[in-house]
Order: structure tokens, then C-alpha cells, then sequence
């Protein structure tokens, strides 16, 4: 028997149906007591299940509209002066003062950063400045593109890399709907065997898109140093006393691990914290670290940033989607020529856990 939440499953049953192509931005949700009857449960609970997708940014709420696909409508950002910058840049001194006084490095402590902006990235969605310098990006996490944005005013004078994790299907619905210049993805489809091209295809049916290739990333088990659990594999994963830590559902890492586990016959409810979700690889390495789960599924380099353990399981591609009507902005081809450069892979793969032999690559679908 399923021990998921019924909101839970609810709203899992719409996100399939999103992933499926048989719903697409823009298209109304069912009614809440439609909903409600079709699941025999209270109206509260369907709610409950939007303000989940809300959270994702794949459903969005409007007075008079009802509930429909698409993304969140972010929060503006806070007013940028040259006091608030130097304040902050006397506060970013102060606590790096503290972490150096404490025995940390310059990278640790650049790394732990990188790691706590990626978490708030996808607690909160911003509303990137519209400009033509600046890329609104939303999407799947990745510490590598975490690492570019920070470099971005190098590899294009002038401009700026917005950032904001949502999970690869919410990066798609936001550019259907025109709330970001580009999105990161690594849906993998299982008819196929392919990543992300059938997924535009179905999201955004009718558009010119580009893949452009970040970097092929190592997935697998994190696990705490040495360990100690002997994990080798995802049907380990329900041994007695294993804690696991998921990733939240709409992301690429969650798409897969539900594909593997139905193809080895393993009971998801038969692994203890399957229902505990995580935003971003930084955050499941971090509950390992910390000793809240016994193994999460995540990237090498979100291992390597905490010191863990990792039990390698595939390798995927990291595309960035552009539409082609953001793909001649100058700030787009800055970064894509900046792909292709030595130095792009030897930042990038300094992280840990990249291959960027095809780093900087590109393919049109549609």
C-alpha cells in the first residue's frame, strides 16, 4: 500500500500527466471539487496538492482563473544600491574572516557559499532584472552552473546569469510561458532512452530549441565517508535500517530513480525516508553530512563539496534549453562560446565529477 500523503500522490498524478505531454502550460487544472469527487477525498486535500505544484512552479493560481499550468509568478527583487552592495560585501568579509579564524580554506568556505545560495535559489524564485544583458535562467540544479554564474561578468562584460531552481519540468513550463531565456534539464525518458528532447517536444510542441551541453554529470548514491552502510546499489536501499533522502518530485534525479526502481522491482515504500525530499544536490549531500540519511541520490561534485562518499550509478547529460528566439541575445552566445573553450572544461571539471568531452556542444530539436 502507497504510505505517500494522498495530496501527494495527487499532485504526482498531475506532474505525469505534465511529463506525458497530455497536459501543457497554459491548460486548466481540474476543478477542486472535481478533483475532490475523483479522488474521494476533501477539498482541502486536492488545495493542498496545487499549493505542492505552487511550490514547484508548475501550477499557478489566479483570483477568477483557477488553478493552471505554469510557472510561479516570482517576487521582485530587492532594490540594488552601491551602500547596500558595500554593506554587503562588509558582511560577506566578516563571515569570511570567521570561517578562516576557524581553520577553513578560501575554497571551503567559496564552496559552502555556492552551496547555501543554491538552497535559498530553490526555495525562492527570483524575478530577474528583464534586460538584454541579463539571462533569466530557471530550472534543475547544478553546482557547475552555480560556479558560471558567479563568473558570468567575466565571460560577458556587462551581463548577468540569473538564477532560480526549480526542477527540469518546472525549468520547461517557464519557458512556455516566457518567464526565462533559458532552462537547465536532464529528463531522461525511458521509452526512448534519451534525455530532454522528448520532453520539449511534448512541452513545447511546435518551437525551435537548442540543446547546449554544460557537461555529462556522475550520478549516484552519496553515502557517508568509507560507507559504512556497503550500499552498491538502489535495491540496497531498503536493507533494514537505511535512511534515505530524496530528491523533490519534477526534478530530472527524481525521474530517473522512479524509472530504475519500477524496472528492478523496488518497492518504493519499501525504503525508509523515500517521502523525505531534498531541493537541490547540495541538500542531500548536506542531511548525509550531517547524519540525517544514510544515502541520497545526487551528483559526485555535491559529494566531493561535503567530504562524502559516492557509489557511481550512471552518467547523464546537463543541457541548458534555449528557445531559438533567446539564442542570438549577445549574452547567450557569450556563454556559448565560452562552453567551448579549454578553459570552460577545466572550471567546470575542477569541480569533481564532470566529463566535458561534450561540454559546449550543440543540437537543435524541433
Amino acid at each position: 500500500m502507497d504510505k505517500t500523503p494522498l495530496y501527494l500522490q495527487i499532485a504526482d498524478a498531475i506532474r505525469q500527466e505534465l511529463l506525458a505531454g497530455k497536459l501543457r502550460p497554459g491548460d486548466p487544472l481540474p476543478p477542486v471539487r472535481e478533483m475532490a469527487e475523483r479522488w474521494n477525498c476533501t477539498p482541502g486535500t486536492v488545495q493542498q496538492a496545487y499549493k505542492e505544484l505552487a511550490r514547484q512552479g508548475l501550477a499557478v493560481s489566479r483570483a477568477g482563473q483557477g488553478t493552471r499550468v505554469g510557472a510561479a509568478q516570482p517576487a521582485q527583487p530587492p532594490d540594488r544600491t552601491p551602500l547596500r552592495r558595500a554593506s554587503l560585501v562588509h558582511q560577506a568579509e566578516a563571515f569570511l574572516l570567521e570561517v578562516l579564524a576557524a581553520g577553513h580554506t578560501p575554497e571551503e568556505a567559496e564552496s559552502a557559499f555556492r552551496a547555501a545560495l543554491d538552497r535559498w535559489r530553490a526555495l525562492a524564485v527570483m524575478q530577474p532584472e528583464v534586460s538584454a544583458r541579463v539571462l533569466r535562467f530557471i530550472g534543475s540544479h547544478d553546482p557547475a552552473l552555480s560556479l558560471v554564474a558567479s563568473r558570468f561578468p567575466e565571460i560577458c562584460p556587462g551581463c548577468a546569469l540569473e538564477l532560480a531552481f526549480t526542477g527540469s519540468l518546472g525549468g520547461l513550463i517557464a519557458l512556455a510561458e516566457g518567464k526565462a531565456d533559458l532552462a537547465g534539464s536532464h529528463l531522461w525518458d525511458e521509452e526512448s532512452d534519451t534525455y530532454n528532447a522528448p520532453f520539449i517536444r511534448r512541452l513545447l510542441p511546435g518551437r525551435r530549441v537548442a540543446l547546449l551541453t554544460l557537461a555529462q554529470r556522475r550520478l549516484g548514491l552519496i553515502v557517508p565517508p568509507g560507507n559504512p552502510a556497503g550500499l552498491a546499489e538502489l535495491g540496497d536501499l531498503t536493507r533494514p535500517g537505511v535512511r534515505f533522502i530524496n530528491r523533490s518530485r519534477g526534478t530530472g534525479t527524481r525521474v530517473w530513480l522512479d524509472a530504475q526502481l519500477a524496472r528492478r522491482d523496488v518497492p518504493s515504500d519499501a525504503i525508509v525516508g523515500y517521502s523525505q525530499e531534498a531541493s537541490t544536490h547540495a541538500e542531500v549531500a548536506r542531511a548525509v553530512a550531517e547524519g540525517q540519511a544514510d544515502a541520497g541520490l545526487g551528483i559526485e561534485a555535491a559529494a566531493r563539496a561535503y567530504g562524502l562518499g559516492f557509489i557511481f550509478l550512471t552518467t547523464e547529460p546537463y543541457d541548458l534549453v534555449i528557445p531559438a528566439a533567446a539564442w542570438e541575445m549577445p549574452p547567450v552566445q557569450a556563454l556559448a562560446t565560452w562552453l567551448r573553450t579549454a578553459e570552460a572544461r577545466v572550471v567546470i571539471g575542477g569541480l569533481g565529477g564532470y566529463e566535458t568531452a561534450e561540454t559546449g556542444q550543440m543540437v537543435w530539436v524541433g
